[in-house]
């Protein structure tokens, strides 16, 4: 099992703030591309290359292996001023 926890605007886009899933997708990639399945909500907030992913705290690309245990955190760019 893995967590996958939605920040920012995409938890209010997607009006979730985490989800545990059974199935380990091999990759963050194909992690993002499982979500996107879940319809046109999930596909437009996720298709954006700009959002982030962490995996256990540490941001990676989709390249990224999962494990069980994992979490997984997808969250917009973060701006400074």
């Amino acid at each position: 099992m893995i967590t996958v926890r939605f920040f920012a605007s995409l938890r209010e886009q997607l009006a979730v703030s985490q989800l545990r899933l059974d199935d380990v997708p091999a990759s963050a990639g194909a992690l993002r591309q499982q979500l996107m399945q879940r319809g046109t909500r999930w596909e437009y907030a996720l298709a954006d290359r700009e959002v982030l992913v962490a995996v256990n705290q540490v941001v990676r690309d989709d390249s990224c292996p999962l494990q069980a245990g994992d979490e997984v955190a997808f969250f917009p760019p973060v701006t400074g001023g």
